[in-house]
């Protein structure tokens, strides 16, 4: 866990990259989004830096929930939520997906098109490879969508399903498989420690063919109880595929299957904690493969609290970002670093496209026992060594609290 002494010492005040950075300005093309509640900010990416430079601010209707770029890098697709995020435990009433349009030369956002209406709490959202449908995720109840996406980005009609689909317990991520021609929607289900109700993880495929979901597989070990998946990722240009197993603080590794989606069994299971024996409660979070293929990075997370001297404050456990090397001829990854978050709970990350650069998201201030008693939301950057390895260079602090959390973040780059 980070102290607040060191978290000062590191803390960058405000979004504001240094002056060498702006020479740099008109060559950026990357984009670092980062929701705060409704609020959408748009930072321009200094990759040799390692900095942000704030641009815009748009606003979606409620909670931002999750984006998801258009594959042409022209549109971002958000979905909202006055439940979930921020009110846990509140189903809400207001849910909707919003289109808009990214500026190619700065990444500003505009709305762009019709808002939906969407059926509850969407957690998830993502783009088939075509980036002709918008397929969301929903938790409670677990559930999906297919939406259509115009010829001019906009979105358009829900596609009805006319098949029954297993939609499982908690659907927490969905996917479309590289070739297009699969949905893998990831169930977490509810098994951590002292999760009420109890219920079982499990990772749905589907066919997928015009906008269409036909079942494919239920992929679990066992009943499911033991397995809580929360986030996968594609391997660059080999079949595998990397899932951060959140109830269990474990990383599985699958093999995409024609038949399947992905193999009935993992090629491997990995522990994420650099201390696998604590007995502290962890959970497991966003993964994302590195451009080159060579490494995989998933965090691990800790936000619980404890009473202390009348208050509630960090219970502990370790905020970091796991990285693996993989072995290019097996898929294998070996567990080469737990690096400090400098935050808790990173919920959010992304790499740049050349692979140089991390920032994290952390989702709201927490309370600790030293110093003042307050580690800052923040936006954290690190820099990625040709080992893989990370060396943190800044946060960056956030305006964010329990109410308005820095709930989803991302890199896009821009056309």
């Amino acid at each position: 866990m980070v102290d607040r002494r060191t978290f000062t010492t590191l803390l960058v005040g405000g979004i504001a990259a240094p002056k060498a950075s702006f020479a740099q300005e008109a060559k950026a093309k990357n984009i670092f989004y980062s929701a705060v509640g409704p609020e959408l900010t748009a930072y321009s990416v200094d990759v040799d830096e390692s900095a942000l430079i704030k641009r815009d601010t748009v606003s979606a209707p409620t909670k931002i929930q999750y984006a998801w770029p258009h594959p042409s890098k022209q549109y971002l697709y958000v979905v909202s939520s006055n439940g979930g995020a921020g009110s846990e435990g509140v189903a809400g009433d207001k849910h909707f997906a919003n289109a808009f349009k990214i500026d190619p030369a700065s990444g500003a956002l505009t709305p762009h098109g019709a808002q939906l209406t969407l059926p509850s709490r969407p957690i998830h959202t993502s783009v088939d490879q075509s980036g002709e449908y918008l397929l969301t995720a929903y938790n409670d109840p677990s559930g999906l969508t297919v939406h259509r996406i115009k010829a001019d980005g906009s979105l358009g009609e829900r596609i009805e399903q006319p098949n029954p689909l297993d939609n499982g317990k908690y659907a927490h991520q969905i996917r479309v498989t590289p070739d297009n021609r699969q949905v893998i929607l990831v169930t977490r289900g509810n098994n951590a420690p002292v999760d009420n109700p109890v219920n079982p993880g499990s990772i749905k495929t589907f066919g997928f063919k015009d906008g269409m979901l036909t079942n494919l597989a239920a992929i679990h070990p066992g009943d499911g109880m033991q397995f809580g998946p929360r986030h996968l990722d594609f391997h660059p240009t080999q079949p595998w595929v990397y899932v951060s197993i959140e109830s269990q603080n474990k990383l599985h590794v699958y093999r995409l299957d024609p038949a399947t989606g992905i193999s009935r069994e993992p090629l491997f299971v990995k522990d994420t904690l650099g201390d696998p024996a604590t007995k502290l409660r962890q959970a497991a979070g966003p993964i994302h493969v590195h451009p080159n293929g060579r490494f995989v990075y998933l965090t691990n997370r800790a936000f619980w609290l404890t009473d202390f001297e009348g208050k509630k404050v960090f219970a502990g456990g370790e905020n970091s970002v796991a990285v693996f090397a993989i072995d290019q001829t097996t898929g294998e990854p070996t567990l080469i670093q737990n690096a400090d978050g400098h935050a808790n709970y990173l919920r959010t990350f992304g790499i740049d496209p050349s692979g140089r650069i991390l920032v994290t998201a952390s989702v709201w201030p927490m309370p600790v026992r030293e110093g003042s008693g307050i580690v800052p939301a923040a936006i954290g950057m690190f820099r990625i060594g040709g080992d893989g390895k990370l060396d943190f260079v800044r946060n960056y602090e956030i305006d964010a609290t329990a109410a308005k959390q820095q709930f989803w973040a991302g890199m896009v780059t821009l056309a």
